[in-house]
């Protein structure tokens, strides 16, 4: 399974991506990016442990993104799309729009990301969400 048979590599992620993400790193951003909740939510309450983690990330982010080339499948929704649109405008539910979720999409703009506990949820769960909808499971 590689390149020389056909088969192009996996490239869900993008470490472009996760160096813009990790600029805002110290908030865990790029740590939710990479599929590492747990880490995200300790470097957003802990900037970033302190900043030391944020740092260490700098170097991490190519292994990083391997890890969810090799779990996560591209498809018709673009993760990088999805996190910037959760990122920045995840309040509105731009990213809901964009997975199809028009209902929810809609609730989220309503209420302020179901008062920024939705927005957390998806932090938390948006890789999975995408990789359902490119799989065709949602």
């Amino acid at each position: 399974m590689n390149q020389q048979q056909g088969i192009l590599p996996n490239n869900s992620h993008s470490k472009v991506m996760g160096y813009l993400l990790w600029l805002l790193g110290f908030m865990g951003a790029h740590r939710f990016y990479y599929g590492k909740p747990v880490s995200g939510t300790i470097w957003m309450f802990t900037l970033g442990l302190l900043g030391i983690g944020w740092l260490v990330d700098l170097f991490l982010i190519p292994t990083m993104d391997e890890e969810c080339d090799n779990r996560y499948l591209e498809g018709v929704l673009d993760y990088n799309i999805a996190w910037v649109l959760l990122t920045f405008l995840g309040v509105f539910g731009f990213h809901k729009f964009y997975q199809g979720k028009i209902v929810m999409g809609i609730l989220y703009l309503l209420t302020g990301g179901f008062l920024l506990f939705g927005v957390l949820y998806d932090f938390w769960t948006l890789n999975e969400q995408i990789d359902d909808i490119n799989k065709g499971i949602a």
